[in-house]
Formats: structure tokens, sequence, C-alpha cells
């Protein structure tokens, strides 16, 4: 897997030499994380929280809706890392805090258990970053003396990931220092991502056949290397030239299954439509080039073991060439099909459409109404019939002031996260 990260500082978009040197800074940080979304998880990180010199708080949430992140920079306390959880973020970082007991440096067991216990070990992502094989911490300014490899043997029962920073070729382009990165995954079972230094396609592909994932910064800022290319580099292509995709809606139901090659993987990011490799006549295809139901790409991620991808999409029409909404059946009834077609009689009103007529003051009416006769339906029959009559009209109330189905769900379950 290949992470961009978007590092923040006073409110922009940074990249810093050794940490501490400018080199590069940019305004469009929510912009960014929809680009980088298509690709893989996005690392937000918080420079000057992780510093003690501030926080850039609002335009972090901002970010956690935006696309699959992970988020670190100066989270100290369990309480943090659960609000960051709740708010979207898909991991979190933690760094300082889980070297230092006290005024001592050491593992802090007390806090990483605490944490793995309160927001799920799946969720945690410890700092391992290091000067010369030791830990540093602090925005690498202060040495620990902590042996790297003792270190993460030391936080692995409490992590499913370290994220291992050579710090001392960050942001310097000068490479990666592959033997370190080869003895802390043997080192280790969890998964590991490196950064620092990293600035070819050849080094990615070099740490990927480690095990490795791979987090870009400079050399992705600066276009020495391009997130579809280190994405194609980054999948295991050595046990089959065609790799298995799943394609599927964003609400989760599967549309199909293919193949793709290299070639297919690379026309799906140019183009911005899934591009598959088609075994009986041998070559590249676009889903939906003849028929006109294509299937725009939202975001490609592989699995575990790089060897398969799960393509997330927006059909233009049926998949399946029978005419049928997928190749497994037909398209499942869910609340975002609902404000689908909800949304097309509103674009589109047709004779006779009901939901049509409903202007903001009578929508209201009925919600009331149908919220009084859920309370008082007295079966089970009854109250399947009201809920669904109450769904129906707030549906059409939310999609008439702008609000999205999914917007009430990651509402739902940031609730449920806290």
């Amino acid at each position: 897997m290949v992470i961009a990260s978007i590092d923040i500082k006073d409110g922009k978009v940074v990249q810093l030499r050794q940490g501490r040197d400018l080199v590069l800074e940019r305004d469009d940080a929510a912009g960014l994380a929809t680009d980088f979304d298509r690709y893989g998880e996005v690392a937000v990180i918080d420079l000057d929280a992780a510093l003690g010199s501030g926080s850039n708080d609002e335009l972090v949430k901002s970010l956690l809706r935006k696309a699959d992140c992970r988020v670190g920079g100066g989270i100290r306390t369990v309480e943090r890392a659960k609000e960051l959880v709740s708010l979207g973020a898909k991991k979190v970082i933690v760094g300082s805090t889980a070297f230092r007991v006290g005024t001592t440096f050491a593992v802090n067991a007390d806090f990483l258990s605490n944490l793995s216990a309160k927001i799920g070990r799946e969720r945690v992502i410890v700092a391992v970053d290091a000067r010369d094989g030791r830990i540093v911490v602090d925005g690498w300014k202060t040495e620990t003396g902590l042996d790297l490899y003792e270190a993460a043997k030391a936080v692995e029962p409490y992590a499913t990931e370290l994220l291992f920073t050579c710090t001392e070729r960050e942001g310097t382009m000068t490479g990666i220092d592959l033997d370190q990165v080869r003895k802390l995954r043997e080192s280790v079972s969890c998964a590991v991502t490196v950064a620092g230094g990293v600035t070819t396609l050849e080094e990615i592909e070099s740490i990927a056949a480690l095990g490795c994932d791979v987090q870009l910064g400079m050399a992705l800022y600066t276009g020495k290397v391009a997130l579809a290319d280190a994405f194609v580099r980054s999948l295991s292509w050595s046990k089959a030239d065609l790799l298995p995709v799943i394609a599927q809606a964003a609400d989760g139901q599967v549309l199909m299954t293919g193949f793709a090659d290299r070639e297919a993987v690379e026309e799906s990011f140019k183009r911005g439509n899934l591009c598959l490799h088609s075994r009986s006549r041998n070559k590249l295809w676009m889903k939906g080039e003849s028929s006109g139901n294509t299937l725009r790409l939202l975001r490609l991620r592989a699995d575990c073991d790089r060897d398969a991808l799960l393509a997330t999409v927006v059909p233009a029409g049926p998949t399946c060439h029978t005419g049928a909404w997928t190749c497994f059946g037909d398209r499942a009834y869910t609340w975002e099909r609902l404000q689908d077609i909800v949304a097309e009689r509103f674009r589109n009103p047709k004779p006779g459409s009901y939901t049509a007529t409903l202007d903001d003051e009578r929508v209201r009416e009925k919600v009331m109404e149908e919220a009084e006769e859920v309370c008082t339906a007295k079966t089970h029959d009854e109250t399947v019939w009201e809920v669904a009559d109450l769904l129906y009209f707030t549906t059409v109330l939310m999609t008439r002031a702008g609000v999205r189905v999914e917007e009430v769900m990651d509402e739902l379950d940031r609730r449920h996260k806290k």
C-alpha cells in the first residue's frame, strides 16, 4: 500500500527537510486529501501539535470525511485518540508518549495498553522514528537512547502497525536505508510502513518486496514520484501477471469481478473509469466502453497481500451484459438507493409524481405526522408500515436540505465510536 502524507503547519500543507527547514508550502489540503484517497489511506500529520507549538485541529477534522485518514501529531492522551476515531480517523499514530514514562525514556506500556483497549489495537500505529538506529521523539528533537528494534518488539503487542521514519534521510530525497528496513521487518510480525528519503519507484518496489508499505512526502510533492505509478509498483506482481479485481458500489454492493494487469491499473487512474484486462480477447478494455455503462473510479485498494484489488465505483447504468444491475443479481434496495430515486424525482419530475409535489412545508408536516403514527402503532406490521413512511418522508426532507445519507451514517458512526 502507498500512503500519501499531508503534513500541516500553521494551517498550510508543508514539506520540511529534516523536520526543520521549509521546502514547500501549499494551501489546498482538502483537494489533496480527495485526490490522494483514490490511491490509499492518507496520513494527516499535525506538525504544530507534534512540536507542542499549536494546533491545526479544525483543518485536521475537516479532512477526516474527505478521505480514509490515519492521523498523527501530538496525540498524547487516550481521550484525544478516541475523539479522532469518533470523528472519522481510520487509525491514529502515536509517537513521543509511547516512549516516555514520567521523566524517563522507556516504552509506556500502560498508555499503550489503555489506548489499545479503548480504540482497538487495529486502529493503533506506533511511530518508531529513529536516527542512527535509536528512537527519537518530540518532533525528532530529543534522543531517547532506545534501540529501534528492541523498542519495535516491545510496542508490537499494542499496535497492528509501525510507522518507521529514517529521520536522518527525511526530506533529503537521498534514498531509504533498506538494511534498516529489512532488519525492522525481520524483528516484528505486524505491518510496517516506511517513510523518510524514499525517492524512486525502484525503492518502492524493493520496500514492497520486503512486505512493507510506503509513505510518500517530498518525492510526491516535488513530482519525483507519481502516486499512480507508486501504487502499481507496490502491488505483488510476482505471483501472477493478472490480479483479481472486485468492483463495488459506494454503498458496498458488489457489482462484478474481473482481472487487471499493470496497464489496466494505470489506465483506470488515467481515465477515471475502471479498466480491466480481457482474458478472452487478451487486451485492455474499459468497462462500458461500448455500452456506455462505465464504472467511474472513486478509489482503488489492495488487499493485505497486495495481490487482489477492490475498486469502489459509481456505475453509469447496469453493470452486467445481461442488463442486470450487477453480475450477481438485482440491485439491493438500500437507503442510498431510496435517496437516489427521490433526488431523480426532483431533478426530472414526472406527471403524477407525489414526491415532486412535496415542498419544504409539506414534507415537514408529513414527517411530524408519520413520527406520531410510528409512536401510536400497535402491532409489528403497523410499526413496519409507519417506520417505512417516516423513513421515506425523512429522506425527502434530507434531500431537499442537501443532506446525504452518507453524512447521517457518518454521524451515527461517530457516535458509536465516541
